[in-house]
């Protein structure tokens, strides 16, 4: 079964939909590849994939460990490299609202995200950095 279903706009622009949600997102070339950038471009999914699928598996390897994790903020940061342009370093950094976890639940959400399905996907050459901010 389909994941999801896309389409070229034109213009370089994107659109695709969640097959089992119905939710759109839309993709537009960052500016400095001529294009609108008033999307996502295709490389920020990349970087959001990556620190989205860290935090929620961090989520759920608390919930099978019976604690919880807040509700933490995460930003990241993308760094681009020419010939070939390609994404060369996501920084993702993670921060919690002062949540009381012991050293072992550190060690059990670190573990998780350095091992997100997203992490273990990308090619070794993308530097990958995660900052926990406790």
């Amino acid at each position: 079964m389909k994941t999801v279903e896309s389409k070229y706009n034109g213009e370089l622009r994107t659109s695709s939909v969640h097959v089992k949600s119905g939710v759109e997102i839309i993709t537009d070339a960052p500016t400095d590849n001529n294009g609108k950038g008033e999307a996502f471009s295709p490389t920020d999914l990349l970087a959001t994939a990556l620190g989205s699928c860290a935090v929620t598996i961090m989520g759920l390897y608390a919930l099978k460990n019976n604690f919880e994790i807040g509700t933490p903020s995460f930003n990241i940061e993308k760094t681009m490299a020419t010939a070939p342009r390609r994404v060369a370093k996501l920084k993702v950094e993670i921060s919690f609202a002062k949540y009381p976890f012991t050293e072992q639940q550190k060690q059990i959400l670190l573990n998780a995200a350095e091992n997100c399905p997203v992490a273990k996907s990308l090619h070794p050459q993308l530097e990958q950095e995660l900052i926990f901010n406790w």
